[in-house]
């Protein structure tokens, strides 16, 4: 904008938006949002012929009663967040005015997220919903009608918001703020444990609507907690608890559609940790018989590229053990392997040739399982692989680790 003259900051836009902060304040005060001086309010100057992100700024002062402010005292900043306008002190007991100490973080939203308008939300709802699952990292829940008001979301969607940790001192928030909005692009939302929520919007209509739902979703979720039943699950049934483990849902190691026909859980406990196996259970069984089975006879590329590396030479090691004993045995296949100081191409032949017939016998001993395992890590790290998992895999990995469980 350049300079901004005195007339615009006299301009209707201007003293709109700062007739509205206040109004919205006192409304707040009323929700229990911002009392005690807690709590703040931002919002852009809507001006059509200004680009989004060169409007100014209009924010609440800090450690004042955010019910009493006038439209006077609020702080003009530029789109930059340098402050161009601030409020004329007040006699006592008044203290002299402070921008908000949220500034830093209100910056965050508008910039990372191109916001019209930032609420900071001391409500008690907010707070408690962070401090029912002290270990969570996430607040979640689904088939609510409310979570219909949150913008991107329907009623059957899980409405996920990333939960940080407090600090000391507000601006002492801002890296991590800044690393949940990265973290967690579809949000408009973060909550502070034991401390409130930051939520934005495109305007100041979508942010106030958006922390309307947002605390009543909070409250539910607390009133669904104290009837034993639990929120973040389709049927919100009850929550099945087991001595020492966090209260979570034993659905959670399903999929969605599994969670809504299971309704009652058979009544078995979620358990501490969960061991998953890989062929049918995360991934197809085909993957391993068309695709990792077929690149690992790609012995002879595979020990040719890494054979002075200390892991193959271990692999080679360990195959001339087995191949000694397969020859004692009279194991059909085995053929004699060259000693160290043969010629490299003389020893990957002879390697070459005893484990496609260890292949093709289908044995399960460790020298041929660990010469596989280096191979296929190999195709995964030169793009030459990539892995599959089913779709409800990756939500059920989520759940699991949010919760605390390990896996």
């Amino acid at each position: 904008m350049g300079s901004v003259s005195q007339a615009y900051l006299e301009s209707e836009p201007v003293k709109g938006a700062r007739s509205l902060i206040s109004e919205l304040c006192r409304q707040f005060y009323s929700l229990g949002w911002v009392s005690g001086t807690g709590g703040s309010i931002t919002m852009k100057v809507h001006d059509s012929s200004i680009p989004k992100p060169q409007q100014l700024i209009l924010m609440s002062p800090s450690g004042v009663q955010k019910e009493r402010m006038e439209p006077e005292d609020m702080y003009v900043l530029s789109g930059d967040g340098a402050i161009i306008s601030s409020p004329s002190p007040k006699p006592y007991p008044h203290k002299p005015p402070k921008c908000s100490d949220c500034a830093p973080l209100f910056m965050k939203a508008y910039h990372m997220r191109d916001a019209g308008a930032v609420i900071h939300s001391h409500g008690m709802e907010s707070c408690l919903a962070t401090m029912i699952s002290p270990h969570l990292k996430e607040f979640r829940i689904t088939h609510m009608e409310m979570i219909k008001g949150i913008q991107g979301h329907g009623y059957y969607d899980e409405l996920v918001i990333p939960i940080i940790e407090n600090t000391a001192y507000e601006n002492e928030l801002t890296d991590s703020l800044a690393k949940a909005i990265e973290a967690y692009p579809k949000i408009t939302a973060v909550l502070v444990r034991n401390h409130g929520i930051y939520v934005w919007g495109d305007s100041w209509i979508s942010a106030k609507t958006q922390s309307e739902c947002y605390h009543y979703l909070f409250d539910a979720a607390i009133k669904l907690h104290q009837l034993g039943l639990d929120w973040s699950t389709p049927d919100h049934g009850p929550i099945q608890v087991v001595k020492g483990v966090p209260s979570v849902d034993c659905r959670m190691n399903m999929s969605k559609k599994a969670r809504i026909a299971d309704s009652n859980c058979n009544g078995k406990p979620f358990p501490r940790c969960i061991v998953l196996d890989i062929e049918g259970t995360t991934t197809p069984i085909s993957f391993v018989t068309d695709i990792l089975f077929p690149y690992a006879q790609n012995v002879g590329r595979h020990l040719s590229a890494t054979y002075a590396s200390a892991e193959t030479q271990d692999d080679i090691k360990l195959l001339r053990s087995q191949v000694e004993d397969d020859l004692k045995q009279g194991v059909i296949g085995a053929v004699p392997i060259p000693s160290e100081d043969a010629e490299k191409e003389e020893v990957i032949a002879a390697l070459v040739a005893n484990v496609e017939a260890m292949i093709k016998a289908d044995r399960k001993i460790t020298a041929l399982k660990q010469l596989q395992g280096h191979i296929w890590r190999t195709g995964f790290e030169n793009n030459e692989l990539k892995g599959i998992v089913f779709d409800d895999v990756p939500e059920a990995l989520e759940k699991w680790h949010a919760s605390g469980v390990k896996w």
